[in-house]
C-alpha cells in the first residue's frame, strides 16, 4: 500500500478524484488541514461518486502533527522543480507521496528542510504552468505501483 497526501488541498473536485484513484489503488489518502471546504461539499462528494465509503482516509489536523505522524517513514514530496525525477526513484510499499496545494504548491519551508526527497514530473519549461494535481498524483501513483508489479 502506498499514502497519498494532499497537504492543505484547497480543491473538492481534485480531492473526489484523487479519493477515486487511493480506492482503486488501495493506496490510503491522507489530508492535512486546513482545507479550504469541507468534507461534506457537494463538489468532493459528486467527483468521488459512490467511493467515499470505501476510502482509507487519515485527516491531520496540521502540517506538524502529519510531519510527527511519519516520523521514520519513507516520504517523497512531489513538487517542481527538481533534478530528482519521479521515475528516478525506487518506491517502497508503504511509501508517503506528498503532494502541495494547488496553486501554492509545498511550503519553501518544508521543501528546504527536506531537499533530497524533493521528486519531480518533468514538465516543459516553455509555459510557466503545472499539471492538475489529481494529473500529477495518478502519475506518481502508477509509477510506484508499476514497481511493484501492480501487486494489490
Amino acid at each position: 500500500m502506498f499514502n497519498v497526501v494532499l497537504l492543505m488541498p484547497e480543491h473538492p473536485g481534485n480531492v473526489g478524484n484523487i479519493a477515486r484513484t487511493c480506492v482503486l489503488t488501495e493506496s490510503r489518502l491522507h489530508l492535512v488541514r486546513p482545507f479550504k471546504f469541507n468534507l461534506s461539499d457537494k463538489y468532493l462528494k459528486k467527483a468521488g461518486i459512490d467511493y467515499w465509503e470505501y476510502v482509507d482516509l487519515v485527516i491531520h489536523d496540521s502540517l506538524d502533527e502529519f510531519l510527527e505522524y511519519i516520523k521514520g517513514e519513507n516520504f517523497y514530496l512531489v513538487e517542481t522543480p527538481s533534478e530528482k525525477k519521479y521515475v528516478d526513484i525506487e518506491f517502497q510499499e508503504g511509501d508517503y507521496l506528498i503532494f502541495g496545494r494547488e496553486k501554492e504548491g509545498i511550503d519553501e519551508e518544508l521543501l528546504k528542510k527536506f531537499r533530497e526527497r524533493i521528486i519531480t514530473i518533468p514538465m516543459t519549461p516553455k509555459i510557466n504552468r503545472s499539471l492538475n494535481l489529481a494529473n500529477s498524483v495518478s502519475i506518481v501513483l502508477y509509477e510506484a505501483l508499476r514497481q511493484k508489479e501492480f501487486n494489490f
